[in-house]
């Protein structure tokens, strides 16, 4: 299964919208997902320490917590996704991305470290989209008090994805 095509606006939360529409049209996200892996490594591996310390603003994250980040996301809505395939009925909270950065130490860690927690959370996303039937991809539940399709969290991986590569470029490289 490749082929999981673009949800409608009533299978997310409306601030998913702008993430999802960063994805191009094509419904082979998986695709999308396997070859973008290699885009934010070729981003991340070659950078420096200093560069990786970077915060362009006060308060903002630097390039270390910016990985964790999308890693963290990426594993949380993977996370929703196989709840909501599973048919499991419990609304899944929210997260304090904020919080979560706070929280993970992102500066005392190896790159190495976090570059290899990142591509196996986006293999194992891989692995579970591609397992799923049409029927599980079509299932919805609640996530962050919000209808949420299984679909619709694949696209959401990777327009988050997106839409912090479009940071990176802006503001950091």
């Amino acid at each position: 299964m490749n082929r999981i095509e673009k949800p409608a606006a009533g299978e997310y939360a409306p601030y998913f919208s702008l993430y999802i529409s960063k994805v191009p049209e094509a419904g082979l996200i998986l695709e999308y997902l396997e070859n973008n892996r290699q885009v934010l490594l070729d981003i991340f591996q070659p950078l420096q320490a200093e560069q990786l310390a970077f915060r362009y603003a006060p308060g903002k994250w630097n390039l270390r917590e910016m990985l964790v980040h999308i890693t963290d996301a990426e594993r949380i809505f993977a996370y929703r996704a196989l709840c909501i395939a599973r048919k499991d009925r419990v609304a899944l909270p929210g997260f304090d991305q904020d919080a979560y950065v706070l929280a993970s130490g992102a500066d005392a860690r190896l790159m190495d470290n976090i570059i290899a927690e990142y591509v196996a959370v986006r293999e194992s996303s891989i692995l579970l989209f591609r397992g799923l039937d049409d029927n599980a991809l079509w299932r919805t539940g609640f996530a962050s008090n919000h209808s949420t399709s299984v679909r619709a969290l694949a696209w959401i991986i990777a327009g988050h994805e997106l839409h912090h590569l479009e940071l990176i470029r802006q503001h950091y490289l």
